[in-house]
């Protein structure tokens, strides 16, 4: 077996964990013809370099689709818990606001209790909620990389490389682009899940 060294983006974003109560930003308008890419090259003859990018093993792959969409359905879960105690803080707010004058002191300063201790806990479920996000986001990018790594491996060792570079953290400026292994991995490691999942879906043989 030959050895190679694999250089390769570890720190994957699947879905980078956003940060709540931030405002969307409106989609772009105007119609745009996409462009006609180019047909890929065939992969050079005796090459013992490859590249690949690893955040488009991640955005096109099965297993990163399905990490990103838990990451993003936790954040859309939190996000709407965030708004339903928005809610209600804010008309606690106008309540106090409206009745200022008719309420005795008691029932204000009561109220005004009331609406500091939302506050509070508004600003502690906003962090935790970043904290969860993001927990969940790094824990998906561990089981991603020990998937990814034994792929890598293999289409490394499949063509006899002796360097594999990762295109965002190797400080690449220039390749051919057949050199590019990337929609490779993505077909491997599809493959490779979906050789699991038929295999886990199998009952036990005695």
């Amino acid at each position: 077996m030959r050895s190679f060294a694999v250089a390769a983006a570890l720190s994957l974003m699947l879905g980078a964990a956003p940060v709540f109560a931030q405002t969307p930003q409106a989609p772009a308008t105007g119609a745009q013809t996409p462009a006609t890419p180019s047909p890929p090259r065939p992969f050079p003859q005796g090459a013992k370099v490859a590249v690949v990018n690893i955040q488009r093993v991640a955005a096109e792959s099965a297993e990163g689709k399905a990490s990103t969409a838990k990451v993003q359905a936790l954040h859309q879960q939190k996000t709407q818990q965030l708004n339903d105690m928005n809610k209600k803080l804010q008309a606690e707010q106008q309540k106090l606001q409206q009745g200022a004058l008719v309420m005795n002191d008691q029932a204000r300063a009561q109220l005004e209790r009331d609406i500091e201790r939302q506050q509070k806990e508004i600003q502690r479920f906003s962090q935790d909620a970043q904290d969860e996000v993001t927990n969940l986001q790094a824990d998906l990018q561990e089981v991603f990389h020990r998937k990814l790594m034994p792929v890598l491996q293999k289409i490394a060792e499949e063509r006899e490389l002796q360097l594999l570079l990762s295109l965002q953290d190797a400080g690449v400026v220039w390749w051919d682009t057949g050199l590019d292994i990337t929609a490779d991995v993505v077909k491997q490691l599809d493959a490779d899940a979906s050789s699991t999942a038929t295999t886990t879906a199998k009952p036990g043989q005695k």
